[in-house]
């Protein structure tokens, strides 16, 4: 059989062992947070933020950051349909609504448009996810939030290395948070980022990070609210240090296996992530999307590249679709889109070989 050809792993090189290894042995005691605030300095100075705060994931961020915005029961937050779960949990965590509405057909993000139509008095925040390393059309969403004093939180989980008229995707918003999932292009295992300019929500963050206890506070366990509990380990802050600093080779390697795959299929009828106007995208999942009149059978592809021992990763649902939520079939390109669409492996090592034998096994179910 030939070799597995995985969605995505992660690139580990002697440089995180060496830092990991250090961390493990020496980071204790007074050292424990010395590979943690390396690591947000270094994210501070990649993102040119002037707070960065290292989590155990990018949901913990995004929830501590709605918290800090005092998003509350009766509050709305609207968010594109098309997103993972983990963008809408957090919303729901503080008792609010996530209000689902369309996103654009080629981008695959929010909808300026539905947004507006949406907006309620009880709307609290809107949630920009620049999904698959897409970036959202951040110039009318600034618009939107100037007019209606609403804030844009951008939710850059999948942005790393995407950019939006030279400013790096997460650093524009009122607040950012990264995803350092192992699937990612840089990876802690498990981690996120809360990242933001405002200096008096970082303080809101800072102090619901540490269980509600005050920076300064002079007694000792002395908690004045609830806070959470939503850090990273220094064992993996090490890592990402390593990670960082290599940050500018993974997002090239991401680019380099989109444009392969955007060239083996420029004459077939699919489009890709697009790079809009004043962007960059870090292409953290290079996806195809069939176009709508053609034939097309996802679990017929998923099967065959099963068959070739290839990872099948299906475009994510809509929100509005699973249990939990109502559905929304009014969302239009949403439902239409999901079932046309596949993401494609692209980790850091894959060759041009086997970008090739996913490139056949596709092509031979487009024909």
């Amino acid at each position: 059989m030939l070799p597995k050809i995985h969605y995505t792993k992660p690139s580990i090189t002697s440089l995180e062992i060496e830092y990991a290894t250090d961390a493990t042995t020496n980071g204790w005691g007074e050292n424990c947070y010395q590979y943690i605030e390396r690591f947000e300095q270094l994210f501070r100075d990649h993102l040119n933020v002037k707070h960065a705060m290292a989590t155990s994931s990018c949901t913990g961020a995004l929830h501590m950051g709605l918290a800090a915005l005092g998003v509350k029961n009766g509050d709305e937050v609207i968010l594109g349909d098309i997103n993972w779960i983990a963008s809408a949990a957090p919303v729901t965590y503080l008792d609010a609504t996530p209000v689902f509405v369309d996103v654009l057909p080629d981008t695959w993000c929010i909808d300026p448009a539905a947004i507006e139509n949406a907006i309620t008095e009880k709307t609290k925040a809107i949630i920009a996810v620049h999904l698959y390393g897409n970036v959202c059309a951040l110039e009318e969403l600034q618009d939107i939030a100037d007019r209606y004093n609403i804030p844009i939180i951008e939710d850059a989980a999948e942005a790393i290395g995407s950019e939006w008229q030279g400013m790096k995707a997460g650093s524009i918003g009122k607040f950012g948070t990264f995803s350092f999932h192992g699937t990612k292009t840089m990876t802690t295992g498990e981690g996120g980022m809360f990242v933001t300019n405002d200096d008096d929500l970082y303080e809101k963050v800072l102090k619901l990070s540490n269980h509600g206890r005050g920076q300064g506070e002079e007694k000792q366990f002395w908690a004045s609210d609830i806070g959470f509990k939503y850090k990273l380990s220094n064992i993996q802050a090490a890592i990402g240090c390593a990670q960082i600093e290599r940050i500018d080779s993974l997002v090239n390697k991401k680019r380099s296996v989109f444009s392969y795959y955007q060239d083996a299929f420029s004459e077939f009828p699919v489009s890709m992530n697009p790079e809009t106007i004043n962007t960059k995208s870090g292409y953290w999942m290079p996806t195809i999307v069939v176009d709508s009149d053609v034939k097309f059978d996802r679990k017929n592809l998923l099967r065959k590249l099963s068959e070739n021992n290839i990872d099948g990763r299906v475009f994510f649902w809509p929100l509005s679709m699973l249990p939990m939520f109502q559905e929304k079939p009014e969302n239009k390109v949403s439902y239409n889109l999901y079932s046309r669409a596949i993401n494609l492996p692209s980790y850091h090592d894959i060759t041009q070989a086997d970008q090739d034998r996913v490139i056949n096994v596709i092509k031979s179910c487009l024909n």
